[in-house]
């Protein structure tokens, strides 16, 4: 690797890659427990492992860079994966693929690689975890051609050599965790390891100028495993989620220095492979054609895409000392929150119910403007009384009762108005006249205040 300090013994947070030249129980940096491990780090006698020395390269003034220089963006043909990446693959850019094992993160690589192949791309495969004849394995269930170069060696140096003599247009790494250089000392997998390889394939793709894929484990705890600066050492950071008894996944943009965050790809995983799921709605919605109590249609935002997601909730008397909250898709003391400004503004009776509350299909919501559906739902529920027919909610509900203004309220009019809904209730302050869909196709209801829920309701 780079040049390396002399020989010595130190300590690690596996959490942060924080360096302690003492074991520390306790991380003074991001304050994890038993957190520390052990690593030996060694001068290596070289400087890079790269052929060209960083000091040869110039700074260049802003105003003459050229749009050859910036070169344009790969496009995969994959439209989902093309948009979360801001419109395709940026040459020279290092991209880290987290997720569950078993979630599909080999799958989705290899289909990626496979359209670059077509598009006339030399693409490198490295894995250190399966065989030449496994990854075939593989490749023949997807249907993916066989223009991809496939290296399983785990061993970095033979991961340069092979990139000097094939001068790849696009290199994959699966996985990070297992891919070890012989001039460091550490064990493969450990936080000095995968540090150190990181940070030579950042070089390695700003020097060549070529975009390098790298698949992460993912730990218990949901963290990509190593430490956490690996996510600041790259370009981008997609997660892959889903649950693997479920058929969808949804992979989610964290971090992107060339696009937005917080994007999503929805995709279906088949037999032969992870489809687009074009209009991921439908797929949230659910069977939504006979009005139930408790169910309530919201309009999501992702990123910057709008998706009508369903929430469900049930209230029933409990016969405990302590009713249950139990939530799937949206924060508990959330829910505790909007549940205290229920009994509150609306007079509604539940420290004697409980409540379950969830959001169909897996998805996950974290803004806040679905307060307004999620009291919906609960005051649907504990009176028995269906919300009303093709009617979407959203906004955000203040301590005090208030219908706070939500971002994005003309993005999400247009969804529900082009799934067919015929009415929708959001916030008064983010209401505009001349930004909102015709009058006749969709009815817009705006309110003030928790207490005008009631009269929707009536």
């Amino acid at each position: 690797m780079s040049a390396l300090r002399s020989s010595k013994k130190r300590f690690s947070c596996k959490a942060c890659g924080f360096i302690s030249l003492k074991w520390l129980g306790k991380c003074p940096e991001c304050g994890s427990w038993d957190s520390f491990i052990e690593i030996i780090e060694e001068k290596s006698g070289k400087e890079t492992l790269l052929e060209q020395p960083f000091n040869e390269i110039k700074p260049i003034r802003l105003g003459k860079i050229t749009e050859k220089e910036r070169q344009k963006r790969y496009i995969t043909g994959i439209s989902e994966f093309d948009r979360i990446l801001g419109g395709g693959i940026v040459p020279g850019s290092l991209i880290l693929l987290g997720g569950e094992p078993g979630i599909g993160k080999s799958t989705i690589l290899l289909q990626v690689l496979s359209k670059l192949s077509f598009l006339g791309l030399k693409v490198l495969y490295v894995s250190g975890e399966e065989s030449a004849s496994q990854i075939k394995l593989r490749a023949n269930r997807l249907g993916i051609n066989e223009d991809i170069f496939i290296l399983s060696n785990p061993s970095f140096e033979a991961t340069l050599e092979n990139v000097k003599r094939l001068s790849p247009h696009i290199l994959a790494i699966d996985s990070i965790q297992t891919v070890f250089s012989a001039q460091l000392s550490s064990p493969p997998g450990s936080v000095g390891q995968i540090k150190g390889v990181t940070s030579e394939l950042m070089h390695l793709a700003k020097k060549r100028h070529i975009p390098i894929f790298v698949i992460g484990h993912v730990t218990k705890e949901g963290a990509i495993a190593g430490p956490k600066t690996l996510e600041h050492m790259v370009d981008t950071v997609l997660y892959f989620e889903g649950d693997r008894t479920q058929s969808f996944r949804i992979l989610r943009t964290v971090k992107n220095r060339f696009g937005p965050c917080q994007e999503i790809g929805v995709f279906e995983m088949r037999n032969s492979g992870l489809y687009e799921v074009k209009n991921p709605s439908n797929l949230f919605l659910g069977d939504n054609t006979k009005q139930e109590p408790g169910s309530v249609i919201f309009p999501a935002i992702e990123g910057t895409r709008p998706i009508l997601v369903e929430i469900q909730a049930l209230v029933n008397n409990s016969f405990l000392a302590l009713p249950r909250r139990t939530t799937s898709g949206i924060d508990t003391n959330r829910l505790a929150l909007l549940i205290a400004v229920s009994e509150k503004i609306l007079g509604l009776t539940l420290y004697d119910k409980d409540i379950f509350l969830n959001v169909v299909g897996g998805f996950k919501i974290t803004e806040t403007a679905c307060d307004l559906p999620v009291i919906c739902a609960i005051f649907s529920s504990l009176r028995e009384i269906p919300v009303p027919k093709e009617t979407a909610f959203f906004g955000e509900v203040g301590l005090t009762g208030e219908i706070r203004s939500v971002t994005h309220s003309l993005i999400r009019l247009k969804e529900v108005q082009r799934l067919g809904f015929k009415r929708c209730v959001m916030p008064r302050s983010s209401h505009s006249e001349k930004d909102s869909p015709t009058a006749k196709e969709l009815k817009i209801i705006t309110i003030k205040h928790l207490k005008e829920l009631i009269e929707i309701f009536s």
